[in-house]
């Protein structure tokens, strides 16, 4: 089944504004299909760390990881996810120096089976300025 995921950009050092983006992607895709998803989604270049977690809130300390480290991002399947439990957000946080963070939630459209010759994950919405991953410095330390 083919889920619409919505991307909202929550935090970054760089945010000129909100974005949201929201893919189509496969239910039985893994959360390191999702962070591909995403980086194309964004344009940014993959040159990062990154990790997923689940929480009350951005900042709560009671997390759910899910990382490269615990493997989870690899085997872990967005059918598995959703519904997140009540109360709970789903979090995508990419280059831990940048601080970009994303909430990742499952858009309100009902799951369909994928159409022949689309191309899964495919960005099909964006709401807002694309952020850009690395902006022009405007300080001049010559």
């Amino acid at each position: 089944m083919i889920l619409h995921i919505q991307i909202d950009l929550v935090f970054d050092l760089y945010v000129n504004g909100n974005w949201t983006g929201i893919i189509e992607i496969d239910s039985s895709s893994t959360l390191e299909d999702l962070h591909y998803a995403i980086q194309d989604a964004v344009c940014f270049e993959n040159d990062h760390m990154y990790a997923f977690f689940i929480s009350r809130t951005e900042r709560s300390r009671d997390k759910q990881r899910f990382d490269d480290e615990n493997g989870e991002i690899f085997t872990t399947m967005l059918e598995s996810l959703f519904p997140l439990p009540k109360g709970r957000k789903l979090y995508y946080m990419f280059d831990y120096g940048d601080s970009w963070l994303f909430q990742i939630k499952r858009n309100r459209k009902k799951p369909h089976q994928s159409v022949e010759g689309v191309k899964y994950p495919r960005l099909v919405t964006e709401i807002g300025k694309k952020p850009e991953q690395y902006p022009p410095f405007e300080g001049d330390f010559t």
